[in-house]
């Protein structure tokens, strides 16, 4: 799914185009290299499966769920890993570099693949992962763009980071994933007021009525109160199921991603390399879907299988912006007229190809 290639980029690129430009070739090129499949409902949330025709060789990335498991991938505040930072007192600043970066080594020796949205807790505040990336293995600190997901804390709960165990039963990953509308503040607008505005809307419904989590700030936490999870339990699971087994029974079709509306209205997509890569981020993907259905307001629609399709092909803007860590990895983002498209190619030896790809409407 290759929406653009840059000749001659070099670390760091930014490339703008003109209003009314082309962004890249993969509407008129590979058209038909993704399908959507009839929809998946569940209340005011639908998902539609997408397909590909082509496969690619995943296995050689690791996760963040995988990473802080193992305890190969760790995670902590600016200025707590060695020679990074200069030594001195750090003023705890809300609005300084300090709340919105965060230091992360790769320890293993596979490549990480970090995914915009994934929530990371502890530190002197919860924060979500702003932007895609690839972390090459035995990696030395590399600095992570983040936002801060719990308003109102600044003191450390602990040296490291790690997540919330899963609210499925299964217990399958650590961390979690933002809603759409809290990806999209980090993603998109970059905005940190942004950020904590969503998180406080979301946290405010999704805690009406919920004794136990009343005044809590932080969004992870919330989210995964027993009661707040049965709540989403009660939209995800018969969605997360209903996929599963079109996976299965489509596994042949290669499986590698959906479309997601609410209410009839379109508001995000998400697509992967792989169908083993779309089934590690699934359980925690269709929860962030689940949340966003129910704290999320929007028009009434009639969204079907064919303006999915017309969702995920149309990549036509005016305005790109490309960063590259030439041998590693590529990230390229789309600004159009009503959406914000992110792809994620991976520039490893044997790879060349889009690792993770999400757009927004907007």
């Amino acid at each position: 799914m290759t929406l653009a290639r840059t000749a001659g980029m070099g670390v760091l690129g930014l490339l703008t185009l003109m209003p009314g430009a082309a962004m890249g070739g993969r509407q008129s090129e590979d058209a038909s290299e993704y399908r959507v499949l009839a929809p998946i409902t569940h209340g005011n949330l639908t998902i539609f499966p997408v397909v590909s025709d082509r496969r690619h060789d995943t296995h050689m990335f690791i996760t963040l769920d995988e990473g802080l498991r193992s305890g190969e991938v760790v995670v902590s505040e600016a200025g707590q890993v060695q020679g990074l930072v200069r030594r001195g007192p750090v003023l705890p600043r809300r609005d300084g570099a300090q709340v919105n970066r965060l230091v992360l080594v790769n320890n293993s020796d596979r490549p990480l693949l970090l995914l915009a949205g994934e929530i990371v807790t502890g530190g002197k505040q919860d924060r979500v992962v702003g932007k895609d990336r690839i972390v090459p293995p035995d990696s030395d600190p590399v600095d992570l763009s983040v936002f801060c997901v719990e308003p109102g804390r600044w003191t450390g709960s602990s040296a490291q980071f790690g997540g919330i165990a899963a609210g499925n039963g299964k217990g399958g990953f650590v961390t979690q994933m933002a809603q759409p509308s809290v990806r999209g503040g980090a993603m998109a607008l970059k905005n940190q007021q942004k950020v904590w505005s969503e998180v406080n809307r979301s946290v405010a419904e999704m805690a009406a009525g919920t004794p136990t989590v009343s005044g809590t700030t932080s969004y992870a936490k919330v989210m995964g109160n027993d009661e707040v999870q049965k709540r989403v339990d009660s939209v995800a699971v018969p969605v997360e199921h209903s996929y599963e087994s079109t996976i299965k029974q489509l596994r042949n079709q290669n499986a590698v991603g959906v479309v997601v509306a609410i209410n009839g209205e379109i508001v995000w997509a998400d697509v992967f390399a792989s169908t083993q890569l779309l089934e590690k981020y699934w359980p925690k993907l269709v929860r962030s879907y689940a949340v966003e259905s129910i704290t999320r307001a929007t028009k009434k629609g009639n969204a079907d299988a064919k303006m999915a399709q017309s969702f995920l092909d149309d990549l036509e803007g005016n305005r790109q912006i490309v960063d590259t860590e030439p041998g590693l990895f590529r990230h390229t983002e789309i600004i159009g007229p009503a959406f914000r498209a992110f792809e994620l190619a991976s520039l490893l030896p044997k790879t060349g190809f889009d690792v993770h790809f999400s757009k927004m409407a907007e």
